[in-house]
């Protein structure tokens, strides 16, 4: 077995723990500076009904209006989103996206979305 290759759902400074905003959330275990990357949190896939397979990135990571992060599309080499500090982050603390849950509804929700960032 290929330890380099080992898949991990996380990077080693995240954890996933109870969160006072809702359930289960993504908690850094490292000061994290601002503009850093945390990684992918969605791949555009049309087998999905909303068109995006949401990775653990995305799928624990939770909403709050003054968020600390921040989602960006991208298109290149495939579509896909990724997670971005907004400031510095301590360890231990929460961290947050401001978005919108599943409008699948609206075929433009990926827009109203990266909007209301």
């Amino acid at each position: 077995m290929n330890l380099t290759n080992e898949y991990k759902p996380l990077p080693d400074f995240l954890t996933i723990k109870e969160s006072d905003i809702h359930g289960l959330g993504l908690f850094t275990k490292k000061d994290l500076p601002e503009s850093f990357l945390l990684g992918i949190s969605h791949l555009y896939n049309s087998n999905f009904p909303d068109n995006y397979l949401r990775l653990p990135l995305g799928g624990f990571i939770n909403h709050h209006d003054m968020p600390n992060c921040i989602a960006k599309s991208y298109d290149d080499p495939e579509k896909h989103i990724k997670i971005f500090t907004l400031k510095e982050i301590n360890a231990g603390e929460e961290l947050t996206v401001k978005y919108i849950i599943n409008k699948l509804e609206d075929p433009r929700w990926e827009f109203n979305w990266e909007i209301s960032q």
